[in-house]
């Protein structure tokens, strides 16, 4: 993409005011924006009346950095608030989930009631097992339903679940289980991909070798794959749940009662066990889910395009959703499973109007062709919305036009793990859009750009993104290890939390993500952001992908390393591509500025990705800097890396 093309999509961008319908509504009510600003802790007390409480809360937060307490005084059951009282109110019959297999034809529609009745004699049965309030329980399932009844059940119970990723090694899953000490697993036999058996309780197995503590393993039937069985401590969870009761009393617990721990990568080896209570979590997932995705309950079938395994699952696909009595799909497969189309043709069968992915999928999808949008019917479609890293303007693009027939509002969410719901994002009919730009705040989240030393950057300036005070969904520690909790989040600018993300105004203060700090790169003396480079490259037309790390050089302290997938043919990819890469290096000084110009692409038929879909820098960086690679086991082809070591050898460009 050339500056002036992008110069030019920024000031189309301007010409994306709320669409007329979403517009309309909003004008009907009061600025949310205006009354959370006025009195945020009053705004967010209203807030937490969308949930049930058993007891109702009095108090809002207690705050004594880094610990806060939200709605302490409460008493709530967020079972309770995700299935019954929907039931409760006669609305039994509304669908909660149309599951779709990664088996093309295979599916289950689930109501509000037959969720609820899986969900009482689930937690009868974990019961039975000797599951009590407290208990830590690893849960290891794939997208199946069975994974949201087992959330739900373990939640009713005061029970705490950390979810693992299905994708995720042996070693990972021991060191999980072992640092929350949990005493119960959950897993299937198995998970389907691209209609192929992938087995799960193996790497349970061979876990549980260093996990002495675990007393029962619940294992879901899913692909019917033998299974290695340990009498005593194996259970089928077909066996376990047919005599079950559908009758089952929940108990209320304290608003900040742990609701689950959700592991992520931490800078040293030992990954950070991120918790989050009940009460607070609840409501900003609720409110967020409300407001951003403009929900119509009666009428709307959203779709949040991720997986359970990680927190966009967690707030978005069960407790935010499942809260407000939301309509969903959930998906089982990859894109491609069943075809390059298969997204396309979900969203038809069943009308979804809210579409949530991550830009690493759109990317994928707009490398697959703008005829396979085209050949199905889209119209149902409303709004869209992207997560989990910044999106470059191109595929935003992309996305508005192919998907959203340019008649869709695009919300582009900034937040993480730790912040347990999103935290910036424009809103449907009340805040413009620009192709790229989270644009600003959630009401009731207060958040800063700063410098390095904490104070507030000026329009057209960046810095680092900051939380400049509480909110509900905030994590309430690390797992164990409050000191470490401290020192990640709340040491580096005193009386703020910050996390690692870099973030820059533009000249209307409109907020655009970095991505992390440590993703941005010292050159000569200016500081160039590896997403702002990696905008550049997949701005030009021949290129699907890129991603762009940091590597040492005498000269100028860091030079860029550029790893680029191209879209070609088989006649294009059989031909000399030195001209092609040094027209690219070209593209991106002339794009950004001289500096800018990468000091060696290479070319790579793919990048090593996780099996959420995000590449993997850190391994990129190892392969740059010609170190010894760290952990591949989360990604899904760990052979990938060693793939493009090899390459760094052989191509690439230099001045």
């Amino acid at each position: 993409m050339t500056e002036a093309k992008l110069e030019a999509l920024l000031q189309e961008s301007r010409a994306f005011p709320p669409t007329a319908e979403f517009a309309a509504q909003a004008n009907a009510q009061p600025s949310i924006y205006t009354e959370a600003a006025a009195d945020p802790l009053a705004w967010w007390h209203k807030q937490a009346e969308r949930l049930t409480w058993h007891t109702e809360p009095t108090s809002t937060l207690e705050w004594d950095l880094p610990n806060a307490k939200w709605f302490g005084d409460g008493m709530i059951n967020a079972s309770v608030n995700c299935v019954d009282r929907h039931v409760a109110a006669g609305r039994g019959d509304k669908v909660a989930y149309h599951w779709v297999s990664d088996i093309e034809g295979e599916s289950r529609t689930i109501t509000y009631a037959q969720l609820l009745d899986m969900v009482c004699k689930a937690a009868n049965a974990f019961t039975q097992l000797g599951v009590k309030q407290g208990d830590r329980v690893a849960v290891y399932l794939p997208m199946i339903p069975e994974t949201v009844v087992t959330m739900l059940a373990l939640a009713r119970l005061g029970a705490i679940h950390s979810v693992v990723f299905a994708g995720f090694s042996a070693d990972a899953l021991s060191s999980r289980i072992l640092d929350s000490d949990c005493r119960f697993v959950v897993t299937a036999d198995g998970a389907m991909r691209r209609g192929t058996p992938s087995p799960l309780k193996p790497a349970v197995d061979e876990a549980l070798q260093s996990c002495p503590n675990v007393q029962s393993v619940v294992v879901v039937k899913r692909t019917g794959g033998d299974v290695n069985w340990v009498e005593g401590r194996d259970n089928w969870w077909d066996d376990l749940m047919a005599p079950q009761s559908t009758e089952h009393t929940p108990e209320y617990f304290p608003s900040e009662q742990t609701l689950l721990i959700m592991y992520t990568s931490g800078t040293t080896a030992k990954p950070k066990g991120i918790f989050h209570t009940t009460g607070g979590y609840l409501t900003h997932c609720i409110t967020t889910y409300h407001y951003i995705f403009d929900l119509k309950v009666d009428t709307d079938v959203l779709w949040t395009a991720a997986d359970i395994g990680w927190i966009t699952g967690h707030s978005y696909i069960v407790y935010g959703p499942l809260a407000a009595g939301a309509t969903q799909v959930m998906y089982e497969g990859l894109p491609d499973s069943g075809g390059r189309d298969r997204w396309w043709k979900i969203i038809a069968q069943y009308g979804v109007s809210k579409l949530y992915t991550a830009p690493t999928t759109i990317r994928t999808l707009m490398k697959w062709g703008d005829d396979l949008p085209a050949g199905h019917d889209l119209s149902s479609l409303k709004l869209l919305g992207t997560v989990g890293e910044p999106i470059n303007p191109e595929a935003w693009m992309w996305y508005r036009k192919n998907v959203g027939h340019d008649n869709c509002p695009i919300v582009d969410t900034w937040w993480q793990t730790e912040t347990g719901g999103i935290m910036a994002t424009p809103l449907p009919g009340i805040t413009a859009t620009k192709p790229g730009a989270a644009m600003t705040p959630f009401p009731g989240i207060s958040l800063d750009v700063v410098d390095n030393e904490g104070q507030s950057v000026g329009n057209g300036e960046g810095g680092y993104l900051v939380a400049t005070a509480p909110w509900p969904g905030m994590t309430r520690g690390i797992y164990g290890d409050p000191e470490r909790f401290f020192a990640t989040y709340w040491a580096r600018f005193p009386g703020m939390y910050f996390a690692g993300d870099g973030a820059k105004r533009d000249d209307d203060g409109d907020l655009w993500l970095l991505g992390r700090i440590d993703d941005v790169m010292n050159i000569s003396g200016h500081r160039l952001s590896t997403t702002e480079v990696e905008h550049a490259l997949v701005g030009h037309p021949m290129v699907a992908e890129a991603a762009v790390v940091g590597a040492s050089d005498d000269t100028t302290g860091q030079a860029i390393v550029a790893f680029v997938t191209l879209k070609l043919s088989a006649e294009e990819a059989s031909k000399d591509q030195a001209p092609l890469i040094e027209e690219l290096r070209q593209h991106v000084s002339h794009t950004i500025s001289p500096i800018a110009k990468p000091r060696q692409i290479i070319l790579t038929p793919d990048l090593p990705k996780t099996r959420s879909g995000k590449i993997m820098r850190r391994l990129l960086r190892d392969v740059a800097e010609h170190r010894t690679l760290g952990d591949v086991t989360t990604l899904t082809d760990p052979t990938v890396v060693n793939m493009i070591a090899g390459l760094l050898e052989t191509e690439g460009a230099e001045d």
